[in-house]
């Protein structure tokens, strides 16, 4: 392991502790820096960057930067030109996993049998696929959700597999045994329309680089890539480990693996979306003579907070290992707080908050972060009573709203004439009088030619298998995107797209709608063009896009965030709200039910993001009693409760609360007896169909439909069904919905 010749007096350098400055200065072999919380991560990893530049150890296109977000790479873009004096840095490779792999695939598509102008396909357009592949396969569609097909094969990709490197049971008892099939028809069909899904994008560039035939290509990328730096690595699921591993094997000078990983282990909660803590935690055994090196001290939050988070994760075993601590304030304790209900629970978080604002504090600075969804509704409704303003982080994006996805399609028609997925969308929107026979009829012919549904409507419109007046609907729909294609060389394109909304009469049909979003519909397109000006070319737009999907909250009035504990993942917030500590809810019993051990693990890892994101003051709380799916369940408080350090938390409950008596505050061993009850009771059974059955699993029955179980007695259920109210049945006469 070597260090850079110094720079004792590079202005870049002064600030830094001891373990920042040793993990910018180790330029040679691998590196692991474990960045808790709060701890200058970002700082690091900017300064690293401008420290191989200046020094001279690279070019900035031989830098290979991954982040996860483009947001984070446009910020380490731009800190890196401040520290280097303002200087443009230009060349390098910077940008998203997914980024990366489209611009090294545009590259080498052929190499997979694709063109390099291929369209990248978006979920709805995946699951579309998928159903039409079912229903042309006979799979039954409704009892195997397109959407859980497509995100069963993400899961494939996750883990860098191919349709070939499955066997057929792999897939299970899903689309009725014809997963691997279908996943393999998916393949075939995504190649025929000259298209990626998001999956693609590094299982191909893993296929191209891990052919023999290929093995120049490979040793072309290692040597180009001196230095590669991956941030939040505690996130990267198996493909994106396999990409990396690929890139880093002796792609330094000399031979050595130079490859900086920052992340940090005690923050890996996407486990649910493919993640793998196990990446970071075997950084070493991959890398061999790795350093590692701890960033702990913390700029965030106050010495209370920061030992009440070690306390909690400290329970976790599978982790590598480091301590938070400041040289800042003690500051306040963390109030724990014992509730009657849900209800009580979000009066007394209103009334706190009220206080904060009363000495001052802006709502801007304060959050409530929950666990599930489904908790939002009574803090929603407290806070309007109250006059609070907030706002729910996490509701549907700007990219994702109908019209904008309509547009969208147009564009990308012109843009890529193959696109099928993007044609089906809009080929009677608005009304053109081209039905659903018509549609069929174009995609079996096309389906049997092996063509695009472009190609098959010119072929078709020649006969006279379709009636006149839809033959002439096609062909001047067909004309109309021939045209727009041709305009884009020398139109600029936010007026082209203006033109195609238009012209198509998708603008007009929202401009003669009643419904009473139609006016503001009709402002998001043109919000649409107006952001499309920020781009060079239709196709950059189109791709961007396809990668990134950001929203746009409204700044203009100090509210209070609302979000889910996944969601708060790299915020900070001076005071932070975290209600619904219980069993079942937090630890989610779902999540230990499905992932044992490895679960419990996450959500403690989650628990202890919650507690991070705080800065000043920590407000913990739980309730006896909730209402979940309309009923009233008994809950007992979270394990993580009983975690917390007693010398950094102040506790506090209604009056009688686990054995609380008068005052105001609980005793723990109240709360642990509380505990050792629901342990003591029966929470799951296995029905006659085999499956494990849990609290709050959604199952459906013949007669009653589908519910949430809400008590386990034995093989006797407590069922909150949807329509049909609570009712108590056998295991054996319901279903487990996936």
């Amino acid at each position: 392991m070597t260090k850079s010749p110094t720079m004792d007096d590079a202005p870049y350098l002064s600030g830094l502790n001891p373990a920042q400055r040793e993990a910018v200065e180790t330029i040679n072999d691998p590196v692991l820096v474990l960045a808790g919380a709060g701890t200058g991560k970002t700082r690091v990893l900017t300064t690293r960057l401008a420290h191989i530049l200046q020094t001279g150890h690279a070019f900035p296109g031989e830098i290979l930067a991954v982040t996860f977000t483009n947001k984070a790479a446009q910020e380490m873009k731009e800190r890196v030109s401040h520290l280097m004096g303002g200087a443009p840095v230009e060349g390098w490779w910077l940008g998203t996993f997914h980024a990366l792999a489209t611009r090294m695939l545009r590259r080498h598509a052929e190499l997979v049998g694709l063109g390099s102008n291929f369209t990248i396909i978006d979920p709805d357009d995946q699951a579309r696929l998928l159903k039409q592949l079912m229903e042309s396969a006979g799979i039954d569609h409704k009892k195997w959700a397109p959407r859980a097909m497509a995100a069963m094969i993400d899961r494939f990709k996750d883990r860098g597999r191919r349709p070939t490197d499955l066997s057929a049971d792999e897939g299970g008892e899903a689309a009725g045994g014809k997963l691997v099939a279908l996943y393999a028809q998916y393949q075939s069909r995504l190649k025929t329309l000259n298209a990626c899904d998001f999956g693609d994008l590094l299982l191909h560039m893993i296929t191209i680089l891990r052919d023999p035939q290929n093995a120049d290509l490979l040793a072309e990328y290692r040597r180009r890539f001196r230095y590669i730096l991956v941030d939040e690595y505690q996130d990267t699921n198996v493909a994106q480990y396999m990409w990396l591993r690929l890139l880093a094997q002796g792609n330094g000078r000399n031979g050595e693996n130079n490859i900086c990983c920052v992340g940090d282990d005690d923050q890996s909660i996407y486990g649910w979306r493919g993640a793998e803590v196990g990446n970071i935690l075997k950084f070493e055994t991959d890398f061999p003579g790795a350093k590692i090196i701890r960033l702990e001290e913390n700029y965030r939050s106050t010495a209370h907070i920061l030992s009440a988070a070690n306390g909690v994760i400290g329970h976790n075993a599978d982790r590598l290992g480091k301590n938070l601590f400041t040289d800042g304030d003690q500051g306040e304790k963390l109030i724990v707080r014992g509730l009657w209900d849900g209800e009580a629970e979000a009066r007394w978080i209103g009334e706190e908050i009220e206080q904060l604002q009363h000495r001052g504090w802006s709502l801007d600075r304060i959050a409530v972060l929950v666990r599930a969804g489904f908790q939002t509704r009574e803090f929603e409704e407290r806070f309007i009573q109250l006059g609070l303003a907030y706002k729910v982080i996490g509701g549907p994006r700007f990219y994702e709203r109908m019209e904008i996805r309509d547009a969208l399609a147009y564009l990308r028609v012109t843009a890529q004439p193959v696109d099928d997925l993007a044609l089906e969308r809009i080929i009677n929107l608005p009304r053109r009088g081209i039905g659903d026979a018509t549609v069929q009829t174009l995609y079996a012919y096309a389906r049997n030619k092996g063509i695009s549904l472009h190609s098959a409507i010119h072929e078709l419109c020649e006969t006279d298998e379709m009636r006149p007046k839809v033959r002439e609907t096609l062909l001047r729909l067909a004309g109309d995107f021939a045209r727009w294609r041709s305009l884009i060389p020398t139109m600029k394109h936010t007026e082209l797209a203006s033109m195609i909304l238009d012209e198509s009469g998708y603008s007009a049909m929202w401009q003669a709608s009643k419904d009473a979003d139609a006016p503001g519909r009709l402002e998001n397109l043109k919000e649409l063009v107006a952001a499309m000006d920020e781009f060079e070319s239709l196709p950059a737009f189109l791709e961007h896009i396809a990668l990134v999907m950001e929203s746009r909250d409204d700044q203009y009035q100090a509210s209070i965030s609302i979000m889910t504990l996944h969601g708060a993942k790299g915020l900070e917030f001076d005071a932070v709200f975290l209600p619904g500590w219980e069993e079942g809810l937090f630890p989610s019993q779902r999540s230990m039910d499905e992932n044992g051990l490895r679960g419990l693990e996450e959500e403690r890892r989650l628990a202890y993001v919650g507690i991070t994101r705080a800065r000043q003051r920590a407000f913990i709380s739980f309730a006896a009693n909730r209402r979940m799916y309309g009923n009233w369940i008994n809950a007992v408080p979270s394990r993580f409760v009983d975690e917390l350090p007693k010398d950094h938390i102040e506790t506090q409950s209604d009056s009688g609360l686990y054995g609380a008596g008068r005052s105001a505050h609980w005793d723990s061993s109240g709360v642990q007896a509380a505990q050792r009850r629901a342990d003591n009771h029966d929470r799951r059974t296995i029905n006659a169909h085999g499956e494990t059955l849990s609290r709050g699993d959604r199952v459906n029955h013949d007669k009653f439909g589908d519910g949430t179980i809400i008590h386990i007695d034995s093989h006797k259920l407590d069922i909150a069904f949807d329509r049909g109210g609570k009712k108590r049945v056998m295991d054996s006469f319901v279903s487990k919905i996936d």
